[in-house]
Order: structure tokens, then sequence, then C-alpha cells
């Protein structure tokens, strides 16, 4: 009475070439769902972009400093 194995059928996902409309409700108005986001979240987008864009401004102004320096 020991166990006996069992044959498992494996299941095949496949797509119909004629209709290859998978996720069409995420592209769509994807502007507008942004927009949406951003606008009920404004402080911590406001919080999030920040320090990145005065992180990237910061280094730009750096670089056209060392440039600047090192041109003599």
């Amino acid at each position: 009475m020991g166990k006996q194995p069992v044959r498992m059928k494996a299941v095949v996902y496949a797509l119909s070439p004629f209709q290859q409309k998978v996720m069409p409700g995420l592209w769509k108005d994807f502007t507008g769902k942004i927009a949406h986001k951003i606008s009920d979240n404004w402080i911590s987008t406001t919080l999030l972009l920040s320090p990145l864009v005065g992180t990237y401004s910061y280094v730009q102004w750096y670089q056209e400093k060392e440039k600047m320096e090192h041109r003599y």
C-alpha cells in the first residue's frame, strides 16, 4: 500500500494569431492615469522628485565648474 505515481497533464497556454489583445486596458488612457495618480499624491511626488532634480542640477553645475577650471 505504497504511494502510486500519478500522471499529471501539462497545461499549455497559447494566444490566437488572430486576437493579440492581451492587456488592452493597460495602455488605454495611460497619460490620464498617470496625471490622476500624481494629482492625488502630489506631496509624495514632490518629496520624491525634489531631491532627484536637486541632485541632478548640482551635478550638472559641478561638472560645468570643473570643466571651466581645467580649461587652461
